[in-house]
């Protein structure tokens, strides 16, 4: 059995539902082109941070937008970040599960909100960090069945832990993200959520 394979064909799947699920949505033309903009500022400012491993702003790009507009969304850019970087700095089965990866922190972060008022610097800090190790984890997945052998609990610890600097500096650039830019990109696209927002007022004579 090709544990490999299957964990190809599991991750697909999960990415597709979520894709299928925002088609089956009623989303705006604002909505869309929000998505866009949001996917390539978020995929191509990986670029300048390439020769820092795992120091990058896309994870906290990410949330902030599914903490803003809601998991959904934050789902679809994160995946899409992933997908439009990597035209850059390469495609490969990494990129998968950096679709998936990034859509889930996406959709962690939307759920956050509905938890807090306002922003919440604090608790947006705290998932990020664990997102940035919750990132790694699912990055590990992947290279443990695809480069390991032979599998078994010895070299799946081995390889978490050979990862656990590279993702422990992702939970450092996250927090850096969070306490410089959390409440200014926070403040930013509440006010273009605010613009797509309609609001119907009943007139009575």
């Amino acid at each position: 059995m090709n544990w490999a394979i299957i964990a190809v064909v599991i991750t697909i799947l999960c990415i597709l539902l979520f894709f299928r699920r925002f088609e089956k949505a009623e989303v705006s033309a604002k909505e869309i082109a929000l998505i866009a903009t949001m996917t390539t500022f978020a995929g191509i400012s990986r670029i300048p941070f390439a020769v820092f491993p795992s120091f990058q702003p896309t994870t906290f790009l990410v949330m902030i937008t599914g903490y803003v507009f809601g998991a959904q969304t934050g789902f679809m850019v994160g995946a899409m970040s992933a997908l439009v970087s990597n035209f850059f700095l390469g495609h490969g089965p990494w990129t998968l599960w950096q679709m998936l990866g990034w859509g889930i922190c996406g959709v962690l972060a939307g759920f956050l909100a509905k938890q807090v008022q306002g922003f919440s610097r604090k608790r947006f800090a705290v998932l990020s960090a664990f997102c940035g190790y919750l990132f790694g984890w699912i990055q590990n997945i992947w290279h443990w069945l695809a480069f390991v052998y032979p599998l078994n609990m010895k070299t799946f610890w081995a390889t978490y832990l050979v990862s656990f600097p590279f993702d422990t500096l992702h939970v450092f650039s996250n927090i850096v993200f969070t306490m410089i830019f959390g409440e200014i990109f926070y403040a930013v696209l509440k006010r273009f959520q605010r613009k797509f927002s309609v609001e119907y007022l009943e007139c009575t004579e």
